[in-house]
């Protein structure tokens, strides 16, 4: 009921084109409900459904009327020239044994219902691992654009001044014209800044098939440090923890269970086949007896028993058992595949996380360091210690020492939250 309220507000906010707040836990679940590749999923689940009625139904006999009429002209003929025949039956029939066939069917049916299951369960963790990258990409890309920001609002101070300074005459044009520069290519980095912001938006966006006007604002989430060095747990444990928790690996298992069965409904070719068949019927003709008394007289009754053993049928059935077999081979290549993957992502992301944590501890040194350097460069260009390249190069190293701590704060914590998925199959954030 929660989510349903939840979804349900979300809707409207998406309808009526107001910005809210979103959280990661709002996306995944708007997404769950509305994303079209999940709709379209589920309606795959529901037709292997049906799929499996149908196999169960091959237990039941069938039933079926018939009848036919015809009417005869003879120009030529001698007598009555015209004739009128027409006749009734009711049939049934009943497949008493089939190799097997109908019983594999069945059970081949259930494990396709439960791989489509699977696979929507899958598909909705890819969507949660792509949302997740989205939205800490938009955080990323906010927290950016405030860096710009206040880096193009002490370029525009610094020159503003030197346009003051140059008016005086204590300036030389050559330098305000460097430090405008400077100005102009720092807003030229928040322009860019903001329009990175605004794709990852439309990209979330395309993710929640929202409308091209609804706005959207995520919640804010602060990280310590502490939190961005956190200690992976031991790489083996997730490796382990990410094999038991997918659900690729389970719908491959099931699929190699139903190859399995796919060799035992071939071999059921090799197989004699037995059914029964019974059937009631009447008829009229006319010009002859009345229609009740020709009805009554031919009523007949039969029943039939057809037993069906095959003999040569151009090596259909071997073919098929030798298909089967080979499909059997290629699902356990799929589940090793599978497996080689997951130690591959799992590995990747742990480098990276690392790389990343490794990157925010020098980074934090030196956007000590480049912010004394930019305060006291600024002091001594005040004093006309220092010329305006070594203004502006202090000035961009405190910006390239900011980005850089960002960048590897966020690509840090995307990294834990990765691994945390592959471990847990569920990501929180705060």
């Amino acid at each position: 009921m929660k989510n349903y309220m939840i979804t349900v507000m979300l809707s409207l906010a998406a309808i009526s084109g107001t910005a809210r707040t979103w959280t990661y836990s709002d996306c995944v679940e708007y997404a769950r409900e509305h994303n079209i590749s999940l709709q379209k999923s589920r309606l795959t689940e529901e037709s292997s459904e049906y799929s499996l009625e149908e196999a169960k139904a091959q237990w039941q006999p069938t039933l079926d009327f018939a009848t036919s009429h015809s009417v005869t002209n003879y120009p030529w003929g001698e007598g009555t020239k015209n004739s009128y025949n027409s006749s009734y039956g009711l049939n049934a029939g009943w497949t008493v044994w089939n190799g097997g066939q109908r019983e594999n069917n069945i059970k081949q049916s259930k494990l396709r219902t439960e791989i489509n299951r699977l696979t929507t369960g899958d598909m909705m963790r890819t969507l949660e691992t792509d949302l997740l990258q989205v939205y800490i990409n938009i955080l990323y890309a906010r927290e950016s654009i405030g860096i710009y920001e206040e880096a193009a609002k002490v370029s525009q101070a610094q020159s503003e001044r030197a346009r003051q300074l140059m008016e005086a005459g204590k300036m030389s044009k050559v330098d305000y014209a460097q430090l405008n520069a400077q100005y102009e290519q720092d807003n030229y980095a928040l322009v860019n800044a903001q329009s990175t912001y605004d794709t990852r938006r439309m990209e979330l966006k395309q993710l929640l098939e929202l409308g091209i006007d609804a706005e959207i604002s995520l919640a804010d989430v602060e990280w310590t440090a502490a939190q961005v060095l956190a200690e992976l747990p031991p790489i083996t444990e997730s490796y382990r923890m990410a094999l038991d928790t997918d659900l690729r690996i389970k719908g491959l298992e099931i699929e190699k269970s139903s190859s399995d069965l796919d060799i035992a409904i071939a071999k059921a070719g090799y197989m004699p086949k037995i059914s029964l068949n019974a059937g009631v019927g009447t008829g009229y003709y006319a010009p002859g007896n009345s229609f009740g008394t020709s009805m009554k007289q031919g009523w007949n009754e039969s029943l039939g028993l057809t037993l069906s053993i095959p003999i040569l049928d151009n090596k259909k059935t071997k073919t098929a058992v030798a298909k089967a077999r080979v499909a059997q081979l290629d699902a356990q290549l799929d589940i090793n595949q599978r497996q080689t993957d997951i130690a591959q992502l799992v590995e990747n992301w742990y480098i990276d996380t690392r790389s990343a944590q490794s990157r925010y501890s020098a980074a934090e040194t030196q956007l000590e360091s480049a912010r004394l350097s930019d305060e006291l460069t600024n002091e001594r260009f005040n004093l006309g210690y220092v010329n305006t390249v070594e203004l502006m190069t202090a000035h961009n190293s405190y910006i390239e020492a900011q980005h850089t701590l960002l960048q590897a704060k966020y690509m840090a914590m995307l990294g834990q939250k990765m691994v945390e998925f592959y471990r847990n199959a569920t990501v929180t954030l705060p």
